[in-house]
């Protein structure tokens, strides 16, 4: 079992710039893949980023690539998503989620344990 505690979210400009950060408590991080996903109201949680236990490979949807990085502090138990040059389609519930002893996955049905989610809304 594993706990997953967002930073709080907040509110930003277009192009500005946000890092929220997720905590974990329970078993051994470094033996999740780690993960970020986004849902605004009314449609599905989509993926935004991922990375594996190690750090070694990280994944990123078309829409974030090149302006969001995924990171992780395996001491720390924390694993972090930077935002940069947000847009209002960026504007979001934020989820972090942990896949445990796997490859960082894309799909959110191979994730074992989520967040309770924070909202980022990007102003135009």
């Amino acid at each position: 079992q594993v706990q997953l505690v967002e930073s709080r979210g907040g509110l930003v400009q277009t192009g500005g710039s946000l890092r929220v950060s997720c905590a974990a408590s329970g078993r051994t991080f470094s033996s999740y893949s780690m993960g970020w996903f986004r849902q605004a109201p009314g449609k599905e949680r989509e993926f935004v980023a991922a990375i594996s236990r190690r750090a070694y490979i990280t994944y990123y949807a078309d829409s974030v690539k090149g302006r969001f990085t995924i990171s992780r502090d395996n001491a720390k138990n924390t694993v972090y998503l930077q935002m940069n040059s947000l847009k209002p389609e960026d504007t979001d519930v934020y989820y972090c989620t942990a896949a445990y002893n796997k490859p960082p996955p894309t799909n959110l049905g191979e994730y074992d344990y989520w967040g309770q989610g924070t909202e980022v809304t990007v102003s135009s």
